[in-house]
C-alpha cells in the first residue's frame, strides 16, 4: 500500500484507484475425528474442543497461503470408538477432501484408519493414540503429539513395582488396552517384580467380578488396567467391594475426571499413568486452562494435545504456503515448535520426540502428580 500511495503522488492523483475489496478466504478443510456418541463421548468432545479452540485462534489472525486469505474449518466426525466406523469416515473425509487429519482417539480407531489415510497421501496427526503400532506401519503420513505405550508401559510396570512386588495385570482386549499390558508386562519383568495373573474384558463390559475374584486368590499387590474410564470406575468399585485392598493403577484411559465421578470414594489411591507434563506444568498450560475453561469448561484429558496437534498441521501448511499434502508433508516432518505441551519434534516414524510420561494418584477425590519421567521430567 505504501507503494501504491507513492506512485500516485509522484504520478498525479488521476493515476491513484481504489483497492479491490478482500476476496472472501478459501476454505481448507482439517477432519477431526473422535467418539462423540457412547461412553467415551467425553474424551472424544475434549479432543474436538481442543482442535476447535487451536483454528479459531489461527483463523483471527487471518492467515493467507500463496498471497491469498484462507479460513481453516474443523470438518468433525464420530468414530464412535469402533474400528470398522473409523475405517467408514476416513473415507468420508478423503472424499470430502480434507487436507489433513486431527484423530483419532483409540488406537484400535487410528490404526485401521490410518491406512486410508496414507493411501490417499493425507496426513494425520494422532493426539491420543498410543499403542506403538499405530507409527510403525512404514506411513509416512503418520503421526502423533504423545508418548506412545511402550513408554507408558514401562512406567506404570517400574511404578508398580514400587507398591509390590506381585502384580495382575486386565487388559480389554483393544489395540490400546492390550498394547499397554503388554509393556506393562515388559516394564514389571524389567524391575524385578512378578505378573502373577492376566484377565481379559471388553471396552463395553461393566461386570468384572468374576475376574477380579480369579485374581483374589493369587494375592497380588497390584492390579494394573489396560483400558478407558467407563470400564476403570466399575472396575475399582467392584475389587473394593470384594474387599481387595489391593492398590490399583491404569492409564491414560482412566486418567481423566470422568473417572474421578465414576469412582466415586472407591477411585480413592487409584495411580493412573499419562503422557505428557501435568496441565499446570505445561509451558503452554496456564493460558490454554484459561481459554479452554472459557469456551468449553474443564479439560479431560486429551485437549492440550488435539489443540497442538491441530497447530502443528496448520503451522506445516503455512511454512510450506500450501495446503497440498504432498507440499507440506515434509514441512510437518521437520516440525520444531513450542506447543502447549512443551516442545514438539518427531522422529522417523512419526512419534514425539522425548515425549514425557506422568504418574498420577486420586487424593481426596483430585488426581495429584506423583512423578514424572522422560521429557522435561528434570528441568
Amino acid at each position: 500500500m505504501r507503494s501504491k500511495l507513492l506512485i500516485a503522488c509522484i504520478l498525479g492523483a488521476s493515476y491513484w484507484t481504489a483497492p479491490a475489496a478482500a476476496a472472501d478466504p478459501a476454505t481448507v478443510k482439517i477432519g477431526c475425528v473422535a467418539p462423540l456418541t457412547g461412553p467415551q463421548a467425553h474424551l472424544g468432545k475434549d479432543i474436538e474442543n481442543g482442535a476447535r479452540l487451536a483454528v479459531d485462534a489461527i483463523n483471527a489472525t487471518n492467515p493467507t497461503l500463496a498471497g491469498k486469505p484462507v479460513k481453516f474449518v474443523l470438518q468433525v466426525e464420530d468414530d464412535a470408538a469402533d474400528p470398522k466406523t473409523a475405517t467408514v469416515v476416513a473415507q468420508k473425509l478423503v472424499d470430502e477432501g480434507v487436507k489433513g487429519v486431527v484423530g483419532h482417539l483409540n488406537s484400535g480407531a487410528s490404526i485401521p484408519a490410518s491406512r486410508i489415510y496414507a493411501d490417499n497421501d493425507i496426513p494425520q496427526i494422532s493426539p491420543a493414540s498410543t499403542a506403538v503400532a499405530y507409527t510403525h506401519q512404514g506411513f509416512k503420513t503418520t503421526y502423533r503429539v504423545m508418548a506412545n505405550d511402550s513408554q507408558q508401559g514401562q512406567a506404570l510396570g517400574k511404578y508398580a513395582t514400587k507398591l509390590g512386588t506381585r502384580v495382575a495385570v486386565i487388559d480389554d482386549r483393544t489395540a490400546y488396552g492390550q498394547g499397554l499390558i503388554d509393556e506393562v508386562v515388559k516394564g514389571v519383568a524389567a524391575a524385578g517384580g512378578e505378573v502373577v495373573g492376566r484377565e481379559y474384558t471388553t471396552d463395553k463390559s461393566t461386570d468384572f467380578t468374576a475376574i477380579l475374584t480369579s485374581l483374589k486368590s493369587k494375592k497380588p499387590d497390584v492390579v494394573v488396567f489396560g483400558g478407558m474410564d467407563p470400564q476403570a470406575a466399575p472396575m475399582i468399585r467392584q475389587l473394593r467391594t470384594l474387599g481387595m485392598k489391593t492398590a490399583f493403577m491404569g492409564g491414560d484411559g482412566m486418567q481423566s475426571a470422568e473417572f474421578l465421578k465414576l469412582a466415586g470414594p472407591a477411585g480413592e489411591g487409584a495411580i493412573g499413568s499419562s503422557p505428557g507434563l501435568p496441565l499446570a506444568k505445561m509451558p503452554g498450560g496456564a493460558d490454554f486452562s484459561k481459554r479452554f475453561n472459557e469456551r468449553f469448561g474443564k479439560v479431560q484429558i486429551y485437549a492440550p494435545f488435539a489443540h497442538d496437534a491441530a497447530v502443528v498441521m496448520i503451522q506445516a501448511m503455512l511454512r510450506a504456503d500450501s495446503t497440498e499434502p504432498e507440499k507440506y508433508l515434509p514441512e510437518l516432518a521437520k516440525t520444531r515448535i513450542d506447543g502447549v505441551i512443551g516442545p514438539i519434534a518427531f522422529d522417523n516414524k512419526g512419534d514425539l520426540k522425548d515425549g514425557p510420561v506422568t504418574l498420577y494418584q486420586v487424593k481426596k477425590g483430585h488426581w495429584e502428580p506423583v512423578e514424572t519421567v522422560g521429557g522435561q521430567a528434570a528441568q
